[in-house]
């Protein structure tokens, strides 16, 4: 029943297959009888995570399973935006997790609406961010949808006794208790959550085999430097060291090339917003280059002023992404701007990466603002240095005046 006392005949689940969604079937089956479950895979690149699928989804007791391929809409529309924004939550997350969830909840309601669902269920627990982002993205496009959150009014306490319950019914887990890491895989990072990470005082064992999945720990990278260059258009990357390809493989490509050199771990701290502070690791070896390429390109063709003005608003950016506001006007109107200040961000950037670092090998756009001849330290035609001594007096006249003001007060 729901909470007007309505019996639920249907419900459409966000299915990934880890374990909180694969207990979840069985679950609702238990609890809300006689109903049907409909499971939605959002592909938005998980890649074998997805092998067996529906198989699995089937024999747990939905009556079908749709699997959606939201790889380059993902890319387009979420992650390029962010990308353009500069946005970073907390100066080093780039939002692997953040930005998938709308994308795919999105997807779910709108297949919600054509089966004729009375429900959308989703599998994030009462202390995390993705109930927020799932559910605020829901209220947007189908506000009148029950929403239903197993983990939030469920008897289950953990992770383990979630195991415990996917045993008692049978259902198979590609994970033990060992390895009971909760993980979140795209096309853009992959997270690491929990086990020994909870306490911050552990390093991450990033040479340990199995550990890391889209790259090499530094230590193991190569002795031998890789350059990459990477070519963009306003704002967006078209092609890698000059060969145009689609935004899926470009991601794709500078995802090998990061983990294979070290690149793109993060370990952090991070506030989540439903209030407590959680401990995560992050790969995100591609978008890591590619946020260190438009940085780099933006200050060669952002005039100072504009380029100020932007890193205030990446930072209110950055919370509206990860706060899962992403179907707002704020959001949409923050794109309108950075929009517009990406119209000159067009060029080609160089990166050398060596052992975790990116280290910058040169940049060049037919907009650049940089002009040798004004910036040169050896003798030039064109900048009066003579100059600089109006403007000093100018710019330090409110100091000089509050300097000479204090001292005939404490005369």
């Amino acid at each position: 029943m729901n909470k007007s006392g309505k019996k639920i005949k249907k419900i459409v689940l966000a299915y990934s297959g880890g374990l909180d969604t694969s207990i979840i079937i069985p679950w609702l089956k238990e609890n809300y009888e006689g109903c049907e479950i409909i499971a939605v895979s959002g592909d938005v690149g998980q890649g074998t995570e997805l092998d067996g699928l529906e198989e699995k989804a089937i024999a747990t007791g939905a009556s079908k399973l749709y699997i959606e391929d939201l790889k380059e809409e993902f890319i387009t529309d979420y992650i390029y935006p962010t990308l353009k924004a500069g946005a970073v939550y907390e100066g080093e997350y780039l939002l692997g997790t953040s930005f998938a969830r709308p994308i795919i909840a999105k997807r779910i309601v709108e297949i919600a609406k054509k089966e004729g669902a009375d429900a959308i269920c989703h599998g994030c627990t009462g202390k995390g961010n993705d109930q927020v982002r799932f559910e605020l993205t829901i209220k947007a496009f189908a506000p009148e949808m029950e929403i239903i959150a197993p983990w939030r009014i469920w008897d289950i306490k953990s992770r383990d006794e979630e195991i415990d319950y996917a045993i008692a019914h049978n259902i198979p887990l590609k994970i033990s208790r060992e390895t009971n890491y909760s993980k979140d895989k795209n096309l853009w990072h992959l997270s690491h959550e929990g086990l020994d990470l909870e306490d911050p005082a552990n390093e991450p064992m990033y040479e340990k085999e199995g550990f890391l999945e889209m790259g090499l720990s530094p230590m193991q990278a190569p002795d031998t430097p890789t350059y990459v260059t990477i070519d963009f258009e306003k704002g967006v990357p078209v092609a890698v060291d000059g060969e145009k390809l689609s935004p899926v493989a470009i991601l794709e490509k500078l995802n090998k090339l990061g983990g294979d050199n070290g690149i793109g771990l993060v370990d952090i701290v991070e506030n989540r917003l439903v209030g407590m502070k959680s401990r995560g690791v992050y790969e995100t070896p591609g978008g890591t280059i590619l946020y260190k390429a438009h940085k780099v390109l933006e200050t060669l063709t952002l005039d100072r002023d504009t380029m100020h003005y932007k890193e205030l608003i990446a930072a209110k950016y950055a919370d509206l992404v990860y706060f899962g506001q992403w179907f707002t006007p704020l959001r949409e109107a923050l794109d309108a701007f950075v929009d517009s200040t990406q119209q000159t961000v067009t060029g080609t950037v160089k990166l050398k990466l060596y052992k975790g670092n990116m280290i910058n090998a040169g940049v060049k756009s037919p907009y650049s603002l940089y002009d040798e001849e004004i910036a040169t330290f050896a003798e030039d035609e064109v900048y009066n240095q003579a100059d600089a001594d109006g403007f000093i007096n100018l710019f330090g006249l409110p100091l000089k005046v509050k300097a000479m003001l204090d001292q005939k007060r404490n005369k």
